[in-house]
């Protein structure tokens, strides 16, 4: 009775030993930073998307006859509001391309937007108005940045399921799968330099 009881404890350890270097840790710990650093990313989309109402608001009052803009605005934005984004969003690649897509046809509308903005000079002088856009230019920025780091770790996450042993921990003890990240839409678009005529 006494050595079998050894013998179970020693099973133990070495379980206990073998579990702590095969990664388990290490792939729980980057599944919760990824994860936070996903809500980061939403967490931006959703200060866009708090921003946008008021943007679309000031410039209707001087840019009337540019309706289809403003709506394709507001159309975009109820697009990415249907999406539901929820922590579960970055396990599903259908789902994420959905999500990605959305977010950037809404970047495509707004840049139409502001590219209107330009061509009224009292509402560029309008001090609402540029406080919008300043708001809405640190918060693209600011997605920007909440994206990379959401980028680096994706990878940091998809390495440590994808490299041997830990593939194996992640694959038969968790369960898990690597997880999508962001792409460019339109991939030939970012290679081609845009052309600037005065």
């Amino acid at each position: 009775m006494k050595i079998h009881r050894r013998w179970v404890l020693s099973l133990w350890l070495m379980l206990a030993f073998s579990v702590s270097g095969c990664g388990y840790n290490e792939i729980q710990g980057l599944d919760e930073e990824t994860n936070a650093a996903w809500s980061e990313v939403l967490n931006q989309y959703q200060r866009r998307a708090d921003l946008i109402p008021n943007l679309v608001e000031t410039v209707k009052g001087y840019a009337a006859h540019e309706r289809e803009t403003l709506e394709s605005v507001t159309q975009a934005r109820s697009q990415v509001a249907g999406v539901k984004a929820t922590p579960e969003l970055i396990n599903d690649p259908a789902a994420f391309k959905k999500f990605q897509d959305s977010q950037a046809q809404l970047s495509s509308a707004l840049s139409r937007l502001l590219a209107v903005a330009e061509a009224y000079p009292d509402l560029k002088a309008n001090e609402n108005f540029r406080d919008l856009q300043s708001q809405l230019e640190g918060t693209e920025n600011r997605i920007v940045v909440a994206r990379k780091r959401y980028i680096e770790k994706v990878a940091a996450y998809n390495k440590l399921v994808r490299f041997f042993p830990t593939n194996l921990t992640a694959k038969y003890l968790l369960h898990v799968d690597v997880k999508p990240n962001f792409t460019v839409a339109d991939e030939k678009a970012v290679s081609t330099p845009p052309s600037v005529k005065f």
